[in-house]
């Protein structure tokens, strides 16, 4: 895995339009999830394995990936203690990952121990307020003031601690404009599509055009009965927005 750094110390990866997708193979069958990364090979920038793939997997699975030249988003949104945190981002290291998630909320001790444990030998993304989580939902956990703001300040409070970027709906990405760091956006639905369990979303081409960096896709790709003409589509549709 080949990194680059800026002056400040963060990730920076020049992408094509192409590159900048990162594709979710959320399912449970491992040989669907290698079958379906194979085929996207050279299609994508990145395969993201999360919880539903790495209970049922583990290690192996990401292990298995990267050795046949795929490049890992590791989507464990990491909460917990901060030595428990670090141990296990430690762990996903030596895996091959080169991004991997851990929930804001869980303070800025725990997302400097995982930084100390790391170091830059893979990205810190700090997870904000999930994407299925609207106006409503936030006030029924009783954080009352508007998404934006608790973004904003979960985005603050991890970049100073030491997160490479962050993760957030495309809807807060004018907001975070004053903040270092990459900026990973799920909840992204090409005009048209179903939203799903998703309540803030945006198309691919409004993500890139707000500055993201890259874009986490799921369903429109990997649900469509012919999913390389499906990433191609999601490509061509940033390619004139794409800021790289």
């Amino acid at each position: 895995m080949t990194t680059e750094t800026n002056g400040d110390g963060v990730l920076s990866l020049p992408i094509s339009a192409k590159g900048r997708i990162i594709v979710a193979l959320d399912h449970p069958d491992r040989q669907h999830l290698l079958e379906l990364a194979s085929r996207l090979r050279g299609e994508v920038g990145m395969v993201k394995v999360g919880l539903e793939a790495f209970v049922a997997h583990g290690p192996a699975l990401v292990e298995e990936l990267a050795a046949s030249g795929h490049r890992i988003f590791l989507d464990l949104k990491l909460h917990d203690i901060p030595r428990t945190a670090a141990a296990a981002a430690s762990m996903a290291k030596n895996a091959g990952v080169e991004l991997l998630t851990i929930h804001a909320s869980g303070g800025t001790a725990m997302v400097a121990a995982v930084r100390d444990a790391i170091g830059d030998s893979m990205a810190i993304l700090a997870v904000t307020i999930l994407t299925s989580i609207d106006d409503a939902g936030l006030r029924e956990i009783g954080m009352r003031r508007p998404i934006a703001d608790h973004v904003h300040e979960l985005a603050s409070l991890s970049i100073a601690a030491g997160a490479h970027g962050v993760v957030c709906s495309g809807m807060e990405l004018e907001r975070l404009k004053d903040l270092p760091g990459l900026r990973v956006v799920p909840g992204v639905r090409p005009e048209g599509a179903e939203r799903s369990d998703q309540r803030r979303v945006v198309t691919p081409a409004a993500a890139i055009a707000q500055g993201a960096d890259y874009l986490v896709i799921g369903r429109p790709i990997v649900a469509s009965q012919d999913p390389v003409s499906s990433a191609r589509s999601i490509a061509a549709s940033i390619c004139s927005t794409s800021h790289t």
